[in-house]
């Protein structure tokens, strides 16, 4: 594959091509939804406490967080094109190890290995979106990526609470692991090298630690990353405890439990389309603030329901603010955070998506810690974690001054017509 697309080339595969990205950034995540459904029987199954079980979930968020730091610096050294080959390859063979673990020790092992894999197309399909668009495109990409990941959200536990019925929890990861096949192929057939040769940075630890350096240097980027993180954490919290507190304690069937998550995953998608709109045309900063807003009411709701009891609706339409209010600080966030960092987009991209996944791998545990027939968990932690993400936007509101742009530590990236044709 040639660095730059000519027109005729870019016409004929830039709609592929921009599909494939939007796939590449929810084939990891997917890899928690799918099984969501199973949860209750997995931990029944292997003989484990609530915990140990939501501790699969956090393996994987964790691995997700570190696959992205690894394959972030790499795709700025050796193009996106490279590590999305052998992010994926891995994901498949690793998606087959968790559905042959024989205790729920090798399967949080198994998971964590598969968080790794499945980190790197997150971090590709952010990075090269960034090689691709600019100024309201990119806005407008970032918006649809969240959209994307509302859309698996909404598949997936449907998807797998249809599966339940004919698979155990250990079919459901060879279904991702033929997923992965799927993609592995879509991407050797169809996903050209993004990142031209010339403006790949240079190799070696010192030239990624100044890289980190720049960014974290930087009050925006430190502001959009922290506040992602910790929003992230609530939503988390969230994924790992809605299914035994809507099994649980509200006893749904996990089909039902699908249909609950998939109407929440909805709300994640209108509002994260809604939310790529108004950064683009009223204002970055504000869509931000009315995320944390969203969000910070559903957490509150949660928390309500855990002190006494309230109908199911109360808690599904909390759920729902949760999620949709995190779907809209999803756009503004990877805006502010890589928008003034094409030289080194996988680098930041990295970063930002580290912190969404380590900071819910933190708090997943948590949600359980009272066992799976209590709600008070899951509202403390994403009432904290919402309060967290207003206290760093309102904190480091502003750059200070002398701080460099990335412009200043790297060459600018050419742009050629071809590249930017192929993703009009």
């Amino acid at each position: 594959m040639t660095a730059s697309l000519s027109p005729t080339a870019a016409v004929r595969t830039g709609r592929a091509l921009a599909t494939l990205l939007l796939v590449l950034t929810v084939f990891g995540p997917i890899s928690m939804d799918l099984y969501l459904p199973a949860l209750p029987a997995l931990t029944a199954e292997l003989g484990a406490a609530t915990s140990s079980a939501q501790l699969t979930v956090t393996a994987c968020l964790i691995g997700l967080a570190a696959g992205q730091l690894i394959a972030g610096p790499l795709s700025d050294r050796f193009g996106r094109r490279r590590p999305a080959l052998v992010g994926v390859t891995a994901y498949v063979a690793v998606s087959l190890l968790c559905a042959i673990s024989p205790t729920v020790e090798a399967l949080i092992g198994a998971r964590f290995a598969q968080g790794l894999a499945g980190g790197v197309g997150i971090v590709i399909a952010q990075a090269a979106g960034r090689d691709l668009y600019d100024g309201g495109r990119l806005i407008r990409f970032y918006g649809r990526l969240t959209v994307t990941g509302g859309f698996a959200a909404i598949i997936g536990p449907l998807v797998g609470g249809a599966l339940t019925a004919v698979l155990d929890w250990r079919g459901l990861f060879i279904v991702l692991a033929v997923i992965g096949a799927g993609i592995l192929l879509w991407i050797a057939l169809g996903f050209p090298e993004t990142l031209p040769a010339q403006a790949r940075t240079g190799s070696g630890f010192a030239r990624s630690a100044g890289d980190f350096r720049l960014l974290f240097a930087d009050r925006g980027f430190v502001r959009a990353v922290l506040a992602q993180g910790f929003v992230y954490a609530a939503l988390f919290a969230y994924l790992s405890g809605a299914t035994f507190v809507l099994q649980g304690v509200y006893g749904l069937s996990p089909q039902q439990y699908a249909l609950a998550f998939g109407l929440n995953s909805a709300g994640f998608m209108v509002f994260g389309y809604v939310a790529g709109r108004g950064s683009e045309r009223w204002s970055v900063t504000g869509t931000l603030a009315v995320g944390l807003v969203l969000a910070g009411l559903g957490s509150i709701g949660l928390l309500i329901a855990g002190l006494t009891h309230v109908p199911l609706v109360v808690v599904i339409v909390s759920f729902f603010l949760l999620a949709g209010g995190t779907a809209v600080t999803s756009p503004p966030s990877a805006t502010l955070a890589l928008a003034d960092y094409p030289q080194i987009a996988g680098t930041a991209s990295s970063l930002l998506g580290a912190a969404r996944f380590a900071f819910g791998g933190v708090v997943a545990p948590l949600v359980g810690i009272a066992g799976g027939l209590s709600i008070l968990p899951l509202g403390l932690v994403t009432t904290a974690a919402v309060a967290l993400a207003a206290a760093t936007v309102v904190a480091l509101r502003s750059r200070p001054a002398g701080v460099r742009s990335a412009s200043d530590a790297h060459p600018p990236i050419p742009a050629t017509e071809g590249t930017r044709t192929c993703v009009e």
